[in-house]
C-alpha cells in the first residue's frame, strides 16, 4: 500500500501557508529562464498560470485544443467567485470561508487546501478588479456582492451572469501579454495524448495537431494539466461538448493516482432534458436561487399553468424543509430534494421531471428592472432556449451533472505522485470534498494558478536535478509509437455502430445507476454493463477517415474510449464507498429525515486509485483526513 505524503506544512493553520512559501525553494531569475514549463488547458486555471509563470520569466508552452484561449470551457460559468470581503459587514470572514467550505464539502477535504484557499481568495479579487474584471458594483461604487447555496453571508462577486467569461478574459489579457512578450508559445487546436515520463519524472507530451493529424512531441521541466473536468461522461451535462477527461485519465495510467472519481455534482438549477437526441445540457446560475422561489405543486399529478395554481395549493419544499437556508441550501441538498418531489409524481412539465424557479416574488418587490440588471442574460437564454418569458411564468429546473470533485491527486504543492506533473483548478481532487459550494470553482482555478502553483513549481525546481531531455529521447519515441498504435487501433475496428449511439448509452448507465443516488446493486450493474459497452466499442465502433488529416471522429473516439473506462472506476470508487457523503447518496445509507449519512469511522479519508494495467482492478490508496480546527458533525441546514 503506497503512502500518501500530503507533504502539509506544521503548525497553526492561519499561518501554515504564509509560513511555508518563506520556506519554500525559490529559481532565481536568471534561472528561471532556463525552465520549460508545459502548461495543458487555458481555461482560468491553465491562462492564469501561463500569465504569472511567463510573467515570472519561465518560458511557457500553452497547449490547448480550441483555436482561442477564450473558448475555454471556463467561459460558461455563470453567478459569481467567493471571496472572504466582508463588504457587506454582514459576520464573513477567511475562517467563516474555510468553514462553510470544510462543511459543504461533507467534511471530505482537507483542512490546510481549503483555508489557503480561503486565504487567497482576496488577493484573487484585487487581481481581477486591476485586470479591469466589470464587477458589479453599489451604487456608491464598491464591489456588489450576492448570496450563494451552502452560506448565510454574501461573498460571491459577480459580473451579472457572465462571471466565467469576465474573469477568462482577464487571465487572457494577461496571458497574451506573456505571448507578446515571447515568454508563452501558444499551441492552438492540439488535443493532449500522453504523458512522456523520463527516469520517473513528467518531462514532456505527446500531442496530435488536429488540423494536419502530425503527432509531435513537446519536452520540458515540468507538466501542468489545467483540463478542467470529466461530467461529460455522462453524456449530458452542463460542460461544453469537447470537456472530457482523457488528459487526466492518460496520466492516471501513466502512474499519478486519482482520487474520488466518485464524487460528481449534480447542480439543480439547469433546463430540463427535452429530447432522446440532446446533445448537452444548459446550467442556469444557481445565483437565481437569491430571488427565485423553488415549488412543486401540492397535489401529485396537477397539470394546471403554474399561473393558475393558487398558493395554498403550492409546495415550496425547500423553505419547507430547511427554514435556516431555504432556497440556498448547497447544491447536492437542492437537487436531491427536487428528485425525491418528482419521484412522487409531482414534477412539473411534460416529462415530470422537473420543479419551478418562480421570480414572481422577487419581481413584484423590486420591479422588472432590478432582476433584469441582476439575471437579464440568464433570462435571455432561458427564454431563447425553452421560448417562455421567466418575467411572466416560473422557469422550469431540473438537476444535471456539472462539476466534478475529483480529479488526480495532489499534495498541498499541487503535484501529482510522478514528480514533475501538476494538476490545477478542475483537474485535482484538492479542495472540494464531497460537494463543491456555488462560486468556488472560479476561486479555485484563479488561487492555483495565479497564486499556488508559481510557489509550489520553484520549490519543485529548486529540489530537483533536471538534466536536459530531448524529443528524441528513447522514452519520448516510445510514447508516440504508443500514441500511433493506440489511434491505429481505433480507425482499424471498422465497425458500424456510431461513437456517439455509444457515448448516449454509456451516459444512460451512469445517470440511472451512479447518478444523483447509487447503492451496492446498481454501482455492480452499472460495472458489468460499461464492460459490455467497452467491449462492443473495440469491436463495432464506426470511425470514418484516416489519422493524418483534419478529423474529428478520432478525437471523440479517443475521448469516449478513455471515458468507458473512466466510467467503470467512478462505478466501483462508488461501490467501495459504503457512506453517503455530500453528493455521493448511497441510497442504502442515509438518516431517518433521508439526508446524507457519513461513516467517519471507515471512510474519513480521500480514495486515491493507482492503475494496475489493462483489464486489472485499480489498486486503491488512501490519505486519512485530519480534522484540528473544524470537528465533523452531521450537516444540518434547518
Amino acid at each position: 500500500m503506497m503512502k500518501l505524503d500530503a507533504k502539509i506544512p506544521s503548525g497553526d493553520i492561519s499561518e501554515k501557508w504564509t509560513r511555508h512559501k518563506f520556506e519554500m525553494k525559490l529559481v532565481s531569475p536568471a534561472n528561471r529562464r532556463k525552465h520549460q514549463i508545459i502548461i495543458v488547458g487555458t481555461g482560468l486555471a491553465g491562462a492564469s498560470a501561463a500569465a504569472t509563470l511567463g510573467e515570472a520569466g519561465y518560458q511557457v508552452k500553452s497547449i490547448f485544443y480550441h483555436e482561442s484561449p477564450r473558448r475555454a470551457h471556463s467561459i460558461a460559468a455563470q453567478g459569481g467567485i467567493n471571496a472572504a470581503k466582508n463588504y457587506q459587514n454582514d459576520g464573513d470572514s477567511v475562517f467563516r470561508l474555510f468553514y462553510d467550505t470544510i462543511k459543504g464539502g461533507d467534511f471530505r477535504a482537507r483542512e490546510a487546501n481549503v483555508h489557503r484557499l480561503a486565504e487567497v481568495s482576496t488577493s484573487i479579487i484585487d487581481q481581477c478588479v486591476a485586470q479591469g474584471v466589470p464587477f458589479a458594483r453599489e451604487y456608491g461604487g464598491t464591489l456588489a456582492n450576492r448570496s450563494f447555496g451552502g452560506t448565510q453571508v454574501s461573498r460571491t462577486f459577480y459580473a451579472r451572469g457572465q462571471t466565467g467569461q469576465q474573469l477568462l478574459l482577464g487571465a487572457y489579457g494577461a496571458m497574451m501579454r506573456q505571448v507578446d512578450a515571447g515568454q508563452v508559445e501558444m499551441l492552438t487546436r492540439r488535443e493532449f495524448m500522453d504523458l512522456v515520463v523520463v527516469n520517473g519524472q513528467a518531462r514532456g507530451v505527446i500531442v496530435r495537431n488536429l488540423l494536419t493529424g502530425e503527432l509531435e512531441t513537446h519536452m520540458g521541466s515540468a507538466v501542468v494539466l489545467a483540463t478542467g473536468g470529466y461530467s461529460n461522461v455522462y453524456y449530458l451535462s452542463t460542460n461544453a461538448k469537447h470537456s472530457n477527461v482523457s488528459a487526466t485519465w492518460r496520466a492516471y495510467k501513466k502512474g499519478a493516482l486519482f482520487a474520488n472519481p466518485s464524487f460528481m455534482q449534480i447542480h439543480p438549477t439547469c433546463i430540463p432534458v427535452s429530447g432522446d437526441y440532446q446533445s448537452k445540457l444548459t446550467l442556469m446560475s444557481e445565483s437565481l436561487r437569491n430571488d427565485g422561489r423553488v415549488w412543486v405543486p401540492k397535489q401529485a399529478g396537477d397539470k394546471r399553468s403554474p399561473t393558475q395554481i393558487p398558493e395554498s395549493e403550492r409546495d415550496y419544499f425547500l423553505e419547507r424543509k430547511y427554514p435556516s437556508f431555504g432556497n440556498l441550501v448547497p447544491r447536492d441538498v437542492a437537487s436531491r430534494n427536487a428528485k425525491t418531489v418528482c419521484d412522487e409524481g409531482r414534477g412539473v412539465g411534460n416529462s415530470g421531471e422537473a420543479v419551478y424557479l418562480d421570480f414572481a416574488d422577487a419581481i413584484g418587490r423590486l420591479g422588472p428592472q432590478k432582476i433584469a440588471e441582476k439575471y437579464g442574460n440568464l433570462f435571455e437564454i432561458y427564454s431563447n432556449i425553452t421560448g417562455e418569458d421567466p418575467y411572466k411564468l416560473p422557469m422550469r429546473i431540473f438537476p444535471a451533472p456539472h462539476y466534478t470533485m475529483g480529479g488526480l491527486w495532489v499534495d498541498y504543492h499541487l503535484m501529482t505522485t510522478i514528480p514533475g506533473l501538476f494538476a490545477i483548478g478542475e483537474a485535482n481532487f484538492s479542495d472540494h470534498g464531497a460537494n463543491r459550494l456555488g462560486a468556488s470553482a472560479l476561486m479555485q482555478g484563479l488561487a492555483d494558478g495565479y497564486f499556488v502553483l508559481p510557489y509550489t513549481l520553484a520549490n519543485y525546481l529548486g529540489n530537483t536535478s533536471l538534466a536536459s531531455v530531448s524529443d528524441q529521447a528513447d522514452e519520448a519515441k516510445a510514447t508516440r509509437r504508443s500514441v500511433a498504435e493506440k489511434i491505429d487501433r481505433i480507425l482499424g475496428v471498422k465497425g458500424k455502430t456510431p461513437v456517439t449511439v455509444i457515448h448516449r448509452r454509456l451516459g444512460r448507465v451512469m445517470w440511472n445507476f451512479v447518478g444523483m443516488s447509487r447503492s451496492k446493486e446498481g454501482c455492480q450493474k452499472a460495472i458489468q454493463e460499461i464492460r459490455e459497452l467497452r467491449e462492443e466499442f473495440w469491436s463495432d465502433c464506426a470511425v470514418p477517415g484516416d489519422a493524418n488529416t483534419l478529423n474529428h471522429s478520432i478525437e471523440l473516439a479517443g475521448r469516449v474510449a478513455d471515458f468507458l473506462e473512466f466510467g467503470e472506476l467512478i462505478a466501483k470508487d462508488a461501490e467501495t464507498r459504503e457512506e453517503s457523503c455530500g453528493c455521493h447518496f448511497r441510497e442504502e445509507y442515509q438518516t431517518p429525515e433521508n439526508e446524507a449519512l457519513r461513516n467517519d469511522d471507515a471512510f474519513a479519508h480521500v480514495a486515491a486509485f493507482e492503475y494496475q494495467g489493462e483489464d486489472k482492478e485499480a489498486l486503491r490508496h488512501q490519505e486519512a483526513l485530519v480534522f484540528e480546527n473544524v470537528k465533523p458533525s452531521q450537516r444540518s441546514y434547518k
